[in-house]
């Protein structure tokens, strides 16, 4: 079997937020138990020549030994030192200060901070209480100890007023001059975000084309690739190719904390479910992982994405998306069909 390169992100320790825009969709949130990580590792070692290794895979640093965890990360990869991305926890930011210190013993100089409107709103779509005043505390704890604070928002029709007062108040309390002000940056940007997780009970308020205010079209990611849901079942709507998500150079595993397997591609629900490492052969599940061979890999080759347009989308509707999170949306609502019809 040839040896490859692969990442495996672990649900360890749970996570403190309960985002409604979460694409990998609710999770139970709970501890596994001492040595899992080992265990795990240990299971893959055979047969991948490099393994990179996180114990997290929705936030990072969600255990009070971060210091200790990010060590023993680094010692259970194998040929490799996982990278430590623009991310941290908010929730942590403001609860420990020696959070803010690790991050820069450990090279992070940019940390993104997701929001979804003023205070009600984003409350609401993190789920918990206080979550709005945590995130301005977390992005003056950045700028005190010089690390770039990058404000995420998503907008929809629910929200589409809001994110305009959140520009406006990233110009008030200064941040771009703020973080230029010790070599840094301020990176405020736009999204509508994928249509799967959590974020697909999102569908009926997601931002329509013309919806979005005039301010924020220089700050909405890639907004020259983004159309209606109209435009693209126009432009989909021949075409006779498969939509099959697939893996280049990197494979990246995802596993749940009752240690069910997943590739990356969308959310982790029972249909793009790899198997488990508790009860399948770890043989097996390394075949399944190579060839990429798993039901909802197997039914994506079975529609064109034509077929998935004719059958799923929506031709009058203004809904935008990117090219890409839409054939994901159709191809989910066929396997949700699929699973259906097979009960």
């Amino acid at each position: 079997m040839t040896m490859k390169a692969i990442t495996i992100a672990v649900d360890m320790y749970g996570y403190p937020n309960r985002c409604l825009h979460c694409w990998l969709s609710h999770m139970p949130n709970r501890k596994m138990e001492d040595g899992a990580d080992e265990w795990i590792v240990d299971r893959f070692r055979p047969y991948f020549d490099k393994i990179e290794f996180f114990s997290w895979l929705r936030e990072p640093d969600f255990c009070d030994d971060y210091r200790a965890r990010w060590e023993r990360d680094k010692a259970l990869s194998v040929n490799t030192v996982p990278p430590r991305f623009e991310l941290g926890s908010f929730w942590r930011l403001v609860r420990d200060p020696e959070y803010v210190l690790f991050l820069k013993e450990v090279g992070v100089d940019c940390v993104q901070l997701t929001l979804f409107g003023l205070k009600e709103t984003t409350d609401r779509y993190v789920g918990r209480k206080g979550a709005f005043e945590e995130l301005l505390k977390a992005t003056d704890i950045l700028l005190e100890h010089q690390i770039s604070p990058r404000w995420q928002t998503f907008i929809n029709e629910e929200n589409k007023e809001e994110i305009p007062e959140l520009l406006h108040l990233s110009e008030r309390l200064k941040l771009k001059e703020r973080a230029e002000a010790f070599g840094g940056s301020f990176r405020f940007f736009v999204h509508a975000g994928t249509c799967d997780g959590e974020n697909r009970k999102l569908y009926p308020v997601r931002i329509r084309k013309g919806s979005v205010p005039d301010v924020l079209v220089p700050y909405f990611l890639n907004y020259e690739e983004n159309f209606s849901e109209k435009e693209l079942c126009e432009k989909l709507g021949n075409d006779s190719s498969f939509f099959v998500p697939h893996n280049e150079e990197d494979i990246v595993i995802y596993i749940a904390n009752n240690y069910d397997l997943f590739f990356n591609f969308t959310h982790m629900r029972e249909e793009w479910r790899i198997g488990n490492l508790k009860e399948d052969p770890i043989e097996e599940l390394v075949r399944r992982i190579l060839e990429e061979d798993i039901p909802a890999l197997r039914d994506a080759r079975r529609i064109t994405v034509g077929e998935l347009v004719s059958r799923y989308g929506d031709p009058g509707s203004d809904r935008l998306f990117e090219e890409e999170d839409f054939k994901i949306y159709l191809l989910n609502a066929y396997l949700e069909k699929q699973k259906t019809s097979e009960r």
